[in-house]
């Protein structure tokens, strides 16, 4: 009792608030961490305090330290001029981890910020083609370099960028703008925005295909800002849901009723989707954002997926940092969830790979849909996700006979071109049939009644 008197007396809500406001890298809870529990650890570097020192990832630590020299001599500047940049903004820094132990406060973490983030900075350069222009400053890498040769880009580079997706492994992007600056001074060119050049460096690491321009403001950390790309809209982007003439014919009014049933109902999977008329197409957006999720009279367009062996730990970092980030969103979980909801069986998966919607990368339909079944578990919703205006949309033409009707129609009689052919036959012979009926009923009728024809007398016996 004592103790808890203690606590509550000593409690400053408005510290605790101003604290929990400066967080952007977590730790995941016991029970997420327990569901996947290979997801959320780094594989062979550690970034940041949270896995430093993990035996697994100790053969790293010896080239970050020759990634440093390498670095200094580039640039030709010393290293106390790094550290001092770094250590301006060493609290910022520290209040960026979430329940940083006080053995890590001061020159320790310092550090391996510095030791980090140049070893970062030159993973991200030698992945980009830069070694080779290096050489002649003496800042190169040798071609049999084990990390940052082209031996080491080429087998290393998956998982370098594998580990900066791991919501624990990451560092803040304020530590690389610091490295940036400093390296720069001696540059004799135009003055470039070190904030925009760290954000396009590190998604060009992260996601060498991203044709997404890479935010302007500074993001948290490399996870961060992958995941703003992945959300990036397309001003030429669609609304989410049907016209309003075209929804007054598919969908028919909706009332109130309607509205509250569909909110609370689950989207029906592909394949029953396309029973009941549903159609499927890859989204037109250049971006692949995943807000890229539109109705459109029957159309449901869905951005591309490629499903590889990186897809589960990708979203699950990116889902797990919505869960611990108080305003980061829901937008990443909201889609993981639709999709939860449409692939269910390997059927699933083959009628939207056809559709050219998933890219499959793993081989096997069964795993991808067992993929995508993995992620949505214990997820929580956020129940005013702007998916809720396609699920409803989908959820009211659904319920329409008319839909239904038409869609058995073409897939059965549209589905092969013998299909359509025995159809027009046999359409054909029925109303040859019609008209041969009809054909002889007036005949009968203007033969027994005399019709237009003159009458003509019996002759006389």
């Amino acid at each position: 009792m004592d103790d808890l008197k203690k606590d509550h007396a000593g409690a400053d809500e408005k510290l605790k608030l101003e604290q929990w406001e400066k967080h952007s890298i977590y730790r995941v809870p016991a029970a997420v961490r327990d569901l996947h529990p290979y997801a959320y650890q780094p594989q062979v570097v550690s970034l940041g305090p949270f896995h430093h020192g993990d035996d697994h990832l100790l053969p790293m630590e010896q080239h970050k330290r020759r990634a440093v020299t390498h670095l200094l001599r580039r640039t030709d500047r010393p290293l106390e001029e790094f550290v001092a940049a770094v250590e301006e903004v060493a609290t910022e820094l520290e209040d960026a981890y979430q329940d940083l132990g006080d053995d890590w406060r001061g020159e320790r973490f310092l550090q391996v910020m510095v030791t980090d983030g140049c070893f970062l900075l030159e993973m991200m350069r030698t992945a980009g083609g830069r070694s080779e222009q290096d050489k002649e400053s003496g800042g190169g890498y040798a071609e049999n370099d084990p990390v940052f040769g082209k031996h080491g880009v080429l087998y290393m580079v998956p998982y370098v960028r594998r580990d900066m997706l791991i919501v624990e492994n990451q560092l803040p992007l304020l530590l690389l703008e610091k490295l940036v600056s400093v390296e720069k001074i001696n540059d004799a060119g135009p003055k470039v925005d070190v904030r925009y050049e760290v954000n396009k460096m590190v998604l060009k690491f992260i996601s060498p295909s991203c044709k997404t321009s890479p935010p302007k403001d500074r993001g948290l950390h490399p996870l961060d800002v992958f995941r703003k790309s992945l959300l990036s809209t397309d001003p030429d982007r669609k609304p989410n849901s049907c016209s309003e003439t075209c929804c007054s014919v598919c969908l028919g009014s909706g009332g109130r009723e309607d509205e509250e049933e569909d909110a609370s109902s689950i989207v029906l999977s592909a394949t029953e989707l396309y029973e009941a008329g549903i159609r499927f197409r890859k989204s037109e957006s250049k971006t692949m954002s995943l807000h890229d999720v539109t109705f459109r009279c029957g159309v449901l367009s869905l951005p591309l997926i490629v499903v590889d062996d990186s897809t589960e730990y990708m979203y699950l970092n990116l889902m797990a940092f919505e869960r611990l980030h108080a305003g980061a969103g829901n937008e990443v979980t909201a889609y993981v969830f639709f999709m939860d909801n449409i692939v269910d069986l390997p059927a699933d998966v083959a009628l939207l790979t056809s559709k050219e919607i998933i890219k499959n990368a793993v081989g096997s339909d069964k795993e991808v849909a067992k993929l995508f079944n993995g992620l949505a578990k214990d997820v929580a919703l956020d129940p005013k996700s702007k998916l809720d205006d396609v699920q409803r949309s989908v959820n009211r033409y659904c319920r329409k006979p008319c839909h239904v009707w038409r869609a058995n129609l073409v897939h059965t009689y549209f589905r092969s071109p013998w299909a359509f052919l025995s159809l027009a036959a046999a359409v054909f012979l029925l109303a040859m049939t019609v008209l041969q009926t009809v054909y002889t009923v007036l005949s009968f009728y203007q033969g027994g009644n005399g019709g237009d024809s003159p009458s003509v007398a019996p002759s006389p016996r």
